[in-house]
């Protein structure tokens, strides 16, 4: 399960990348995110335009795992996708890209938290996600608050990662078209992008620690 990833890209990358209207956003360089932290995701406005706009990592928890709790924390990465629970989310309007530039596997035996990225450099690139808006109470001390949630997809993991993490990975868009065809095609079309990178399409770029320290300048 990926619970810490990294965007180390200026808002004018993401842009660029994502073809996203630049909005007014406080996008920070973000080394860490952690699950309930806001991070950049790139939406499907009204419009038809796509809009980049800050949202919490963490979609709604199914009602069988709040039983007994006063909070919903949220759900990170979403695997069954034919789950009543996330089928509601399916749809191209609930579809969003969430840049990144590296994440972390955790493996004790190995270094702790091992960190993923498409090359040295740190390529931008982006997850297949989901998004939505809700109101519960994600912290006591917040109280109820509606707030525009995401998480993203995993799948199985491909063989880097497996070493790794041999149970997952998030699923990663890597062209054009395949960001194209989840932020607008039907489900039975899109269901597709749900699927590992090839081996080899990933490396090691750090082993330990809780931020990607390394800049890489655009």
């Amino acid at each position: 399960m990926c619970n810490l990833y990294a965007m180390r890209r200026t808002q004018a990358e993401v842009v660029a990348l994502t073809r996203a209207l630049l909005q007014p956003v406080n996008q920070p360089d973000m080394p860490g995110i952690f699950p309930d932290y806001a991070a950049p995701i790139v939406r499907q406005a009204e419009a038809g335009e796509r809009e980049l706009v800050q949202a919490r990592w963490g979609m709604p928890s199914p009602q069988f795992a709040l039983a007994g709790k006063k909070t919903d924390p949220g759900v990170t990465n979403i695997r069954n996708t034919k789950s009543p629970h996330w089928r509601r989310w399916l749809g191209p309007e609930h579809r969003c890209l969430v840049p990144f530039t590296s994440f972390s596997e955790f493996n004790k035996t190995e270094g702790g938290d091992i960190w993923f990225a498409l090359g040295e450099d740190r390529p931008l690139a982006v997850f297949a996600g989901l998004w939505t808006r809700w109101t519960s109470v994600r912290k006591l001390k917040e109280g109820e608050v509606t707030a525009d949630l995401f998480g993203f997809l995993t799948t199985e993991p491909n063989a880097e990662v497996a070493a790794i993490h041999p149970k997952a990975m998030p699923v990663i868009l890597t062209t054009a078209e395949e960001r194209d065809t989840w932020l607008r095609a039907p489900w039975s079309e899109a269901f597709a992008l749900q699927r590992p990178l090839p081996d080899g399409a990933l490396q090691i770029v750090q082993r330990g620690g809780k931020r990607d320290e390394v800049v890489v300048l655009g």
